[in-house]
């Protein structure tokens, strides 16, 4: 699978990520652990956004994440993560995402994709995503007019 996010396709959504002193380790620029942070964060704002609701019986849970970090992060800096749907399966979603300097988003720091699988904690097993996703990736026009701004 192609990681790299097309130019041309606007992502589904954009999440705004400051970062905190305490994400650089020793070498003075953000820890390359600490950018699953930031994209666990860019996907709890979309599911947010979208109307995703959390039961505590299904969640999902990530299957594989591939990172490829282009430039390091240093303090300060506001950041974008745009998220991108790159694959809707049954039981799971691949998101797209590139981490941008806010002010300039020709400036990549890191771009990959994450794979996420919807479970039923109860027993274990995968369930379907949620329909709210599914539809967004069924409509791409959709996917691309979703409001990515944040209040």
């Amino acid at each position: 699978m192609d990681i790299a996010t097309k130019p041309e396709q606007s992502p589904a959504f954009i999440a705004k990520i400051v970062v905190r002193w305490r994400d650089l380790d020793p070498m003075g620029h953000v820890n390359n652990a600490v950018y699953l942070t930031y994209l666990e964060e860019a996907r709890l704002q979309f599911g947010q956004k979208i109307g995703l609701s959390f039961d505590p019986r299904a969640v999902p849970v990530m299957a594989s994440s591939e990172n490829h970090y282009r430039r390091p992060i240093e303090w300060p800096a506001n950041l974008h993560v745009q998220l991108f749907i790159q694959r809707m399966g049954r039981t799971s979603t691949t998101l797209g995402h590139r981490i941008v300097d806010a002010t300039n988003q020709e400036k990549l720091y890191c771009e990959g994709h994450v794979t996420t699988v919807w479970f039923n904690r109860v027993d274990g097993k995968a369930i379907e995503a949620p329909s709210q996703l599914r539809e967004l990736a069924e409509n791409e026009s959709h996917a691309n007019s979703v409001d990515t701004s944040l209040p």
